[in-house]
């Protein structure tokens, strides 16, 4: 009986020990931020000089696809005396000292959950922006698929619940339940919510596996495909004598890359649309989906139209709402 209240004893010592160790290691609070925010922790010196002007130079470059300049990241800049408490909770920080050390590297979970905290030392200013030059691209791209995983896990508070894409082509995608399916006819789907002067919109269709293969005409091709979904889908509004209808804005050719999403190969478009006879006009995203064992293409749109409004956030969203995607078949 001794012997078993003895090992009773020491497997409650043992938990309780475990647990103790379990919640000083693994407990952190909530990150905290804005979407596409950014705290800047560094000397008030470093960031008015040359450092401060590389930072600015990636952080605060101009979104790829807007109709005037936005920045990726709206910046907080912080001294480091400052960076303590809640403020360390911040999602997304990047980190800037001058320092023995000649480090570039990115931490995860550091203070809070979900965190990336990238730090950047150097024994001189020119080091300082050298690791800056060499791992913003990295850096920016980890902050930004934070950012977009953030964005998706808002979403997820309230949900529309139509089957119109399941139905349709066989994919689904979260989408918050302040959008609405606006139009749906054979190989095209119209999903909007209303916001401030104008709209947000998600649009979707298919095309033949065998579109877009020639490296040489890819963006005449994209284009034209944009510009006969909008002439027999999206029309403007009413002109006398003149038909109005959505297109690849001709003066500006859209930006191409090629990408992942879910494991498929995706090309990205970025670019800005108008309409043909009418004075509107907006910031666009096609993701152009490889599906191999439907022999299709699937293409996805997001775009927005909000005159004398910033546009940042609401394209980011969009993008957010894109990368969601699921096949329901596969």
């Amino acid at each position: 009986m001794k012997k078993l209240q003895a090992l009773f004893l020491l497997f409650l010592a043992l938990l309780v020990n475990s647990c103790k160790n379990t919640n000083k290691n693994d407990y952190k609070p909530t990150s905290i931020g804005a979407i596409n925010s950014l705290a800047v922790v560094m000397d008030n010196e470093l960031w008015k000089g040359k450092v401060g002007d590389e930072v600015r130079k990636h952080f605060a470059a101009p979104v790829v696809g807007l109709i005037w300049d936005e920045p990726l990241f709206t910046i907080q800049h912080l001294p480091p005396s400052v960076f303590t408490g809640t403020t360390r909770y911040r999602r997304s920080t990047l980190y800037v000292q001058k320092d023995s050390l000649d480090i570039a590297h990115i931490k995860t979970d550091m203070y809070a959950t979900p965190q990336k905290v990238a730090v950047i030392k150097g024994r001189t200013e020119d080091e300082i922006i050298e690791n800056l030059s060499e791992k913003s691209s990295q850096i920016i791209a980890e902050f930004k698929n934070l950012e977009v995983k953030e964005a998706q896990k808002r979403f997820l508070r309230s949900l529309n619940k139509e089957q119109v894409l399941q139905e349709e082509f066989g994919v689904s995608l979260t989408i918050p339940s302040i959008y609405k399916v606006g139009k749906h006819e054979d190989n095209f789907v119209w999903i909007d919510r209303q916001v401030p002067k104008g709209t947000m919109n998600i649009i979707a269709y298919e095309m033949p596996y065998n579109s877009f293969l020639n490296d040489s005409t890819l963006v005449r091709d994209i284009v034209s495909m944009r510009d006969s979904i909008g002439s027999k889908y999206i029309p403007g509004p009413d002109v006398p004598g003149k038909r109005t209808h959505m297109r690849t804005e001709p003066a500006f050719s859209p930006s191409v890359y090629h990408a992942t999403i879910i494991g498929k190969n995706v090309i990205e478009v970025r670019g800005i649309w108008d309409i043909k006879n009418y004075p509107m006009a907006g910031p666009f995203v096609t993701y152009i989906i490889d599906d191999t064992k439907n022999s299709r293409k699937i293409v996805l749109e997001g775009f927005t139209f909000a005159p004398a409004t910033e546009k940042r956030d609401y394209m980011f969203e969009l993008e957010a709402i894109l990368k969601t995607l699921k096949f329901e078949t596969q």
